[in-house]
């Protein structure tokens, strides 16, 4: 089955576009079971700790590098990957949509971010990394500590809801400055992880990688199997 050949992601996308994206979800999956293996098997220890501690202060290490202003602004820009702020992003898109008459896409959405939450949560669970314990964290954190939920559930959320808006528009310099955006976000989140200790540095890096890739198969499967309306064609 395939998407009417005047749906927008028909219009927008080359040919190649499928391979492409193939390839790159392929790519991901590779990266990211190449990480987590290395750091079972204790690999990553040593680059973990250089980094996270690279961003401690030089005279003390239990403290952040920076003004005492620096890590009320990084916690404000950590809330941008938390539940509630994707949460909310994520419904008030699909609310969006739904009133767009995109009822399908609505639901793709809503279903591709709540498999995405499942995911993480599964995969926290049965990797159960501890948490970094080389300095008190900043802030609160829960669960376990890879992949980063932060990091994994920003980018997937910012990606998906970025491309979708891209394609809303014929000029270039616009969807390069939406999509730069989707990416900047989940990197300042990401960042500010490491910043507050809450994550080693391959937590991030898993994180990023989870949630581009999951976001990349989501819009794939949407590609394919959806048409303009959010319904599923005819066979």
């Amino acid at each position: 089955m395939a998407i009417s050949k005047n749906s927008p992601l028909r219009r927008h996308l080359p040919e190649y576009a499928t391979e492409i994206a193939l390839v790159l979800i392929s790519l991901g999956l590779f990266v990211f079971f190449r990480i987590t293996e290395q750091m079972l098997e204790g690999e990553t220890g040593d680059f973990d700790r250089r980094v996270l501690l690279w961003f401690r202060s030089p005279v003390d290490v239990t403290l952040p590098r920076g003004p005492q202003s620096l890590e009320v602004l990084v916690r404000d820009i950590t809330a941008l990957g938390g539940v509630l702020i994707l949460g909310l992003l994520s419904l008030s898109s699909c609310g969006y949509l739904w009133l767009r008459r995109q009822r399908g896409l609505a639901l793709f959405v809503a279903v591709s971010v709540s498999l995405g939450t499942l995911v993480n949560t599964t995969l926290k669970e049965v990797i159960a990394r501890p948490r970094p314990d080389l300095f008190a964290h900043a802030t609160d954190a829960a669960f376990s500590s890879f992949p980063s939920g932060h990091a994994m559930m920003s980018t997937m959320v910012f990606l998906t809801l970025g491309a979708l808006l891209s394609l809303s528009s014929e000029n270039r310099r616009i969807k390069a400055y939406l999509l730069s955006w989707s990416v900047l976000l989940p990197l300042m989140v990401g960042i500010s992880r490491l910043y507050l200790g809450v994550h080693w540095p391959t937590d991030i890096i898993a994180g990023w990688i989870a949630g581009a890739t999951w976001s990349l198969l989501c819009l794939w499967t949407y590609h394919h199997f959806f048409n303009d309306n959010g319904k599923y064609p005819a066979p």
